[in-house]
């Protein structure tokens, strides 16, 4: 089986490892010792058979019948559309269980077999916006926000690390010179990277409803790949800390908790108060702060601008979510935005699935 360089750099070990990691992340039971049962099971078999691979972890990764769809599901992800060389078999289950969602818009044919415009339907999705999707279009897209894998550009640290090349480390070479009795070697020695932080608020006030729940899965997604470098607020009309309740691996658990702790769901917008109180109580410095809003302030947009003044000065780079930004005639002409605008670095879209995919991209290399 082939598969992304990335995944494929560690042999099949590491590629179905990965795989056992993204099914924990979508739900499946598919923990440490179903992972070992899968791997040993394979050592009998023919791993670039993808027929065979899939109905492996199908038998031991699964450990109760709701398993099989999100299995299916990860199984096309994760292998499908991005280099596998898929059997028939193992194509036709998969792409059959995946277009279940598209009802009478499935593209099978007649005679019952799979269709190869399956992935042309499930890219579509991937663009559509959220607030216009059915429940299952919608349960859909946060599956794959489950799976998504959240990159994060890196700063230097104050720490060092041994190196070939780099600063001279006096201390080291002058210790081995006492050892040895002469200097045999010049050692050397280089600033360590850590992943750098990001700070991101959530609007949950009412004009954001529709897009509130998928942003904060966004938010643990986020939270997953690097729980020490992401703080996330939510913002309506009170400044909530919600990042230890996104902490929990299951999506769903973590927005149960989320929603608990959050007081001001589906009210109004005071941004500007919020980001006073988060400046005062908190800090940005050094970190990638994203808002995730529409823009309608309900408080005093001269504020909001002064805040946001504040915070740039502090992060190292500000940007802006806004969902009605995917829409080619979208102009930033509420109070809010106006406010904030001069103090942006960017302003992109939030809307689909894509847009979060764009968003977590420029995180990884901002």
């Amino acid at each position: 089986m082939t598969d992304r360089g990335d995944r494929g750099a560690g042999g099949p070990a590491a590629t179905m490892t990965g795989f056992a990691r993204t099914l924990r992340a979508a739900g499946v039971a598919a923990d440490h010792e179903r992972t070992q049962n899968l791997l040993r099971a394979l050592a009998h078999l023919d791993v670039t058979d993808a027929g065979e691979v899939y109905w492996a972890g199908r038998l031991t990764l699964c450990a109760t019948p709701d398993d099989l769809p999100r299995y299916d599901r990860c199984f096309a992800a994760y292998f499908g559309g991005h280099g596998a060389v898929l059997t028939r078999t193992a194509s036709t289950s998969v792409t059959r269980h995946l277009a279940e969602w598209q009802g009478e818009e499935g593209d099978g044919d007649d005679d019952g077999t799979a269709a190869p415009a399956t992935s042309s339907r499930i890219e579509v999705l991937r663009h559509r916006d959220v607030a216009r999707l059915t429940d299952a279009e919608r349960a859909e897209v946060h599956r794959m926000l489950a799976m998504l894998r959240a990159g994060r550009a890196r700063r230097r640290s104050r720490r060092f690390e041994s190196a070939h090349r780099g600063i001279l480390d006096q201390r080291r070479t002058i210790r081995d010179a006492l050892r040895k009795g002469e200097v045999a070697r010049l050692r050397h020695r280089r600033h360590t990277t850590r992943p750098r932080p990001v700070v991101l608020f959530v609007d949950v006030s009412g004009s954001m409803a529709p897009y509130a729940e998928t942003l904060l899965r966004f938010a643990h997604a986020l939270v997953r790949s690097e729980p020490r470098a992401t703080r996330v607020y939510s913002v309506g009309t009170r400044l909530t800390p919600i990042t230890a309740e996104l902490r929990h691996r299951d999506p769903g658990t973590a927005l149960n908790e989320a929603s608990k702790v959050i007081p001001d769901w589906s009210g109004g917008t005071r941004l500007g108060d919020e980001l006073k109180e988060f400046l005062a109580r908190y800090s940005a410095r050094g970190a990638i702060a994203v808002i995730a809003s529409d823009g309608w302030e309900r408080g005093d947009p001269e504020l909001l601008g002064t805040q946001m003044a504040r915070l740039a000065r502090q992060a190292y780079r500000v940007i802006w979510v806004n969902p009605h930004k995917g829409y080619d005639d979208y102009q930033p002409l509420t109070g809010g935005m106006r406010a904030a605008l001069p103090y942006l670095d960017d302003l992109v879209a939030g809307h689909s699935l894509a847009a979060y995919e764009r968003l977590s991209e420029r995180l990884a290399h901002a």
